[in-house]
């Protein structure tokens, strides 16, 4: 679908698919906001005030209602919105038109106990929050056990203390609603259900659910297709149905034997609002828009010849984008910065000097990161030619940008930096 340049004229309205109480704001807080943030949780609250008490179905508003109550722009809104509807909590639709009409539907957050059964949001809070507050999460929501087994049970059944009555009319009512998370096809399924013989397995093993959970597994885990036919054809049972806890258990087993942790959401690319305006087609804007259109984990793999980063290189990348929150596309620049400077070399110590000076300035996309280390080089660049040494600099500097014939060198690395996107 094309992207659709969101107005502060448009008109919005908020359809209620659940029943919300104060313990959903708890969850909200407690569970949701580490992991989608401060700002989609605060849209979320305000679109369910928006609601009036006991209605299904908001007044027509429009967009710079929202602008007003939350402070801040469309572009930061819009992405709130986003990560809304990716997590469950809100359905978006949308009608053309003179300006354009939203649809929000709004959905309950997932109950304790089905949070921490979830294949996705469990690990993600987990690596975000910690063990620590993981554990005491879980044990603050766990269900209570109590021993029954020296009492009788005499709860009364529905017939045997009411009467049926026919011709009750019946009306529409809200209930409690939860939309399903949703992937795309991660996996080919066609190859999967193909290579596995029809006599071992079920007919129904690939249900709905089923494939929402492969799904969802190979994205959190980074699985591929043929990795995901091995686990499923390992947790088949003996009715030839998919073990949906072995999958969850093997998959997670895999991960962390090649990775040695839990994963975490640093596969995300920089998000449209803060990326550079588009419009500069010359040498240097196209590396920008290719630093703002690839992820640490897939830039650095490139950088390796398609060699997968080492689990160091990831760690690196996880404290970049996890514990310093910096911007994908500035953690790019930062790297090849880095490995251009220090003989291709990854030093956690120099990339934590780095990175905290350029978290320090506030650096949000590409253009900035680039212009802040040409800076920070003409510093360094004095010193070095004081002490006669040379002093490398990366091919998007301006100077060396600009240039109408490249060296060989300066060339190939250019091709490095495109060859994701040829």
């Amino acid at each position: 679908m094309d992207t659709v340049t969101l107005l502060p004229a448009d008109r919005y309205v908020i359809v209620n698919k659940t029943i919300l109480s104060n313990f959903d704001k708890k969850i909200l807080i407690t569970f949701y906001e580490p992991i989608i943030g401060h700002l989609a949780v605060s849209l979320y609250l305000t679109l369910w005030n928006d609601l009036e008490e006991g209605k299904q179905i908001s007044r027509e508003l429009n967009h710079h209602h929202l602008m007003s109550i939350l402070k801040c722009p469309l572009s930061v809104i819009k992405e709130a919105r986003e990560a809304l509807e990716a997590v469950g909590l809100l359905k978006t639709y949308l009608k053309y038109g003179d300006y354009n009409n939203y649809l929000y539907e709004i959905y309950s957050p997932l109950l304790p106990s089905e949070f921490f059964n979830h294949p996705i949001l469990n690990v993600v809070l987990y690596n975000n929050i910690g063990a620590i507050e993981y554990e005491y999460l879980k044990k603050l929501y766990q269900k209570i056990k109590i021993d029954t087994k020296d009492y009788i049970e005499i709860t009364k059944k529905m017939d045997e203390v009411y009467t049926a009555i026919s011709d009750i009319p019946t009306t529409d009512s809200v209930e409690r609603s939860i939309t399903d998370i949703n992937c795309n096809d991660q996996v080919d399924f066609d190859l999967i259900i193909s290579s596995i013989p029809k006599g071992i397995i079920n007919e129904k093993a690939f249900n709905k659910k089923t494939k929402e959970l492969i799904n969802q597994l190979a994205f959190v885990y980074k699985i591929d297709s043929l990795k995901m036919m091995e686990l499923i054809r390992s947790v088949l049972n003996e009715f030839g149905m998919i073990d949906k806890n072995g999958l969850r258990l093997a998959a997670r087993k895999v991960y962390q034997f090649n990775n040695g942790a839990l994963p975490t959401l640093i596969y995300r690319s920089q998000p449209e609002y803060l990326k550079t305006p588009a419009g500069d087609n010359s040498m240097r804007g196209k590396i920008i828009q290719m630093f703002e259109n690839i992820n640490p984990v897939d830039f650095l793999r490139n950088k390796y010849q398609g060699v997968k980063p080492t689990n160091r290189d990831i760690k690196i990348i996880e404290m970049l984008i996890i514990d310093l929150e910096m911007p994908p596309a500035v953690v790019n620049v930062l790297l090849d910065y880095v490995l251009r400077k220090n003989n291709n070399r990854l030093s956690t110590s120099y990339i934590e000097t780095i990175a905290g000076q350029w978290k320090r300035a506030g650096l949000k996309n590409a253009s900035e990161a680039m212009e802040f280390a040409e800076k920070e080089n003409k510093k360094l660049s004095k010193k070095i030619v004081s002490k006669n040494k040379e002093n490398i600099e990366p091919v998007w500097f301006n100077k060396v940008s600009e240039k109408k014939e490249l060296t060989k060198e300066e060339q190939e690395e250019l091709e490095s930096l495109f060859k994701e996107f040829k």
